[in-house]
């Protein structure tokens, strides 16, 4: 089954947004008795110099994602993406941690956080030392064959694309959250992909695209999560795709306290306790050291 691309969302009504706020006390509270369940989104890794799609000069506004049928239907799509990706893996590469992946790697050593849930591609958080992560889009770390389903690492396949285009490195106008890098058709120009080492098959990111499914094991690995959870915390994501609003009203329908930290409304305001609209780096820093936890790097 695959899920119509929802790009964005109208609020029915004012009634169903909740107004910012800058008071942390309901997440220090929550987070004071442990256990609870982080479920993140792009806004925590764009203080890592990654964009967010949605928010202050999001991608959306200038960049249309892949889909999966797009992809997997167009040969001239899929060597758009990979030159498109390939240039914007340098700069994923290249990036971070920040304040607020080190925070939530914080105060899950100190149980304080029982595990995450991120939207993201990007790994930041495990680098961060948070062990505990379920991807829920994948990563783009991994590449996955579409024929055999081999997964193999990004590095091989990106030696492999530098030795099938020596040269390739047009100036691209910005890098958007999955990782692709704004490039017009003249700068793909005849970008050559390589196919599958082991079978020749088509080679895709192992990342859900726009239009395809979470797998389901993963979306009820996520469930049983905010099950055992004793809150939800939400940073740095609109909710606009149901692949993340479901645990939110999960979580709202079993009784559990939904907290929000996102400097824009979101589409899980109508269940959430609190919004929080600060920087997440600074909003989770504070929280931690409310709470006595130090924050540090991932080998501290």
């Amino acid at each position: 089954m695959r899920m119509r691309p929802t790009l964005s969302w109208t609020p029915a009504a004012a009634a169903d947004l909740l107004p910012g706020t800058t008071d942390l006390e309901p997440v220090v509270d929550a987070l004071s008795t442990g256990g609870v369940l982080v479920l993140s989104g792009a806004g925590i890794s764009t203080e890592s110099g990654i964009p967010d799609y949605r928010g202050e000069g999001g991608s959306l506004s200038r960049h249309t994602p892949m889909t999966y049928q797009d992809f997997t239907g167009s040969a001239h799509a899929r060597r758009r993406y990979w030159a498109r990706s390939h240039l914007g893996w340098r700069t994923f590469g290249r990036a971070r941690p920040n304040a607020g992946h080190l925070a939530v790697a914080a105060l899950a050593r100190d149980t304080r956080v029982s595990g995450v849930i991120t939207q993201n591609v990007d790994g930041l958080h495990q680098a961060a030392g948070s062990e505990d992560v379920v991807e829920l889009h994948g990563s783009l770390d991994r590449v996955v064959c579409l024929s055999c389903r081999v997964i193999s690492p990004r590095r091989e396949l990106a030696r492999r694309l530098e030795a099938e285009n020596p040269g390739f490195d047009p100036v691209a106008a910005g890098i958007n959250p999955d990782g692709d890098a704004d490039l017009t058709d003249a700068q793909v120009g005849d970008f050559r992909v390589v196919p599958c080492a082991d079978c020749g098959g088509v080679l895709k990111p192992d990342v859900v695209f726009f239009g395809e499914a979470v797998p389901p094991q993963r979306v009820e690995h996520c469930r049983r999560l905010v099950r055992e959870s004793t809150a939800l915390l939400v940073l740095g994501s609109s909710l606009t795709v149901m692949s993340g609003l479901r645990f939110v009203r999960q979580a709202s329908q079993e009784g559990k306290p939904v907290l929000i930290v996102n400097r824009d409304p979101t589409r899980g305001d109508p269940h959430a306790r609190t919004r929080v609209a600060l920087p997440l780096g600074t909003a989770l820093t504070t929280v931690a050291d409310r709470l006595g936890i130090p924050v540090g790097g991932p080998t501290d």
